[in-house]
């Protein structure tokens, strides 16, 4: 995509440490004191549910403003089997671009290369009153449940959306939020310190 100036494009091996700034940006204090998102997305580089076909960064008059990635993971089926879905996440906009229309337009185009790819469902934690603009529901509305919280649960934060018409039709199970995305904390801190140095603030909102 190519467009006023604004570019979405694949990541480059080139721009991983760049990326991996940007993350940290848009993540830094905000659900804890400093952000572990961007080793989340250095790690996943290197597991085999890393989808690359989906790892894109946005670029506004030539800046590195915003990336998403994504992973392939499954719903675990009432009465066994598994269904192949996407998750996403994370996806980061640069502090400077936030609340500009950029977040959307980059999740927008992603999940259009998902559909494309085949994908039939994404589900993720994220805020509904952004998420559900692009057209994602809470998901237990449509009897998907998150591991983590009681089956009869209406979990929030717990979203879906179904990419390929009909393919969530008669699906009822859980989702297990892939192994790649609880990274060690130790692991997390001394991976940045190889960052400048930012300070990690304890704020409210957080979770």
């Amino acid at each position: 995509m190519n467009q006023d100036n604004l570019i979405i494009r694949l990541e480059t091996e080139n721009d991983y440490r760049n990326t991996e700034n940007l993350v940290r940006e848009a993540f830094w204090n905000v659900y804890k004191p400093g952000c572990n998102e961007h080793y989340v997305l250095h790690t996943f580089r290197k597991r085999p549910e890393f989808v690359p076909e989906l790892d894109f960064v946005m670029e506004k008059d030539g800046k590195m403003i915003g990336q998403v990635m994504y992973v392939r993971t499954v719903i675990q089926k009432d009465g066994g089997g598994e269904l192949p879905i996407m998750t996403l996440g994370p996806i980061g906009i640069h502090p400077d671009y936030k609340r500009q229309g950029y977040g959307k337009t980059l999740l927008d185009y992603s999940m259009e290369k998902a559909v494309a790819m085949g994908a039939g469902a994404l589900c993720f934690e994220g805020n509904i009153d952004f998420y559900g603009k692009s057209g994602f529901v809470v998901a237990s509305t449509m009897d998907i449940h998150y591991y983590d919280e009681p089956r009869d649960a209406v979990v929030p934060y717990f979203l879906c959306r179904e990419l390929k018409k009909g393919y969530l039709d008669g699906i009822s199970g859980t989702y297990h939020t892939p192994q790649g995305y609880f990274v060690d904390e130790d692991e997390t801190e001394a991976f940045d310190k190889s960052f400048p140095v930012k300070e990690k603030l304890k704020l409210p909102g957080q979770l």
